[in-house]
């Protein structure tokens, strides 16, 4: 069984948005988008809601542009719980963003709580399920799995079924009534990949 140190991932994808191209970063926006989107479809929400959700999903991590300004030139011995304690401000940095430019409350409360876990473990309010907005909810599975099937400096990116186990041993951070028909999603692309007899299992940007 692998075993994700979730504050580690945390920390490592900050040092990734830090130390490679923009434009890496910019992709992991449009992917969640794209499956973010999908999920919302899937979920039969509205169109406007839909739409919503795929800004946010463009979005999510903007506040890691301002959270950058903490972290930037620190020392490398500098202890992990350190720097979660700044990891963790970009959501609420990107919430304070998306609100100055004046999008809507729906698609800045998204920003904010998506990395809310369903259980209460996540931030930064520690909310607990259906306190949760559902786009958060819906942003949360999409934006760890696109994380997971991402090559970064230190790791390569795993395989999209191995990434869906992973989101198995993690599921109490999730919705369940939104997990499981991403996971289906997930499972349509892998078998569509299949039948086109495209083997690269992975995002390519």
């Amino acid at each position: 069984m692998i075993e994700i140190d979730r504050d580690g991932i945390e920390v490592d994808e900050m040092s990734a948005y830090l130390t490679e191209d923009l434009k890496t970063e910019i992709a992991h926006g449009i992917e969640v988008s794209r499956l973010a989107g999908m999920l919302a479809k899937e979920l039969k929400l509205d169109p406007e809601f839909c739409h919503d959700i795929e800004v946010a999903g463009m979005l999510h991590d903007i506040g890691k542009l301002r959270a950058s300004t903490y972290l930037y030139g620190g020392d490398d011995d500098t202890l992990n719980v350190e720097k979660m304690r700044y990891v963790r401000l970009h959501a609420g940095l990107g919430y304070e963003v998306v609100k100055a430019e004046g999008y809507s409350d729906r698609i800045c409360e998204m920003i904010l709580h998506h990395h809310e876990n369903y259980d209460g473990t996540g931030y930064p309010d520690n909310l607990v399920g259906d306190e949760i907005p559902l786009g958060a909810r819906v942003l949360r599975v999409c934006d760890v799995f696109v994380a997971l099937t991402s090559d970064r400096p230190y790791r390569k990116a795993f395989d999209s079924k191995t990434a869906v186990e992973l989101l198995i041993e993690e599921v109490r951070h999730f919705d369940m009534k939104v997990f499981l028909p991403f996971q289906s999603i997930v499972y349509d692309e892998i078998t569509n990949r299949e039948l086109q007899g495209d083997t690269q299992d992975k995002l390519v940007y």
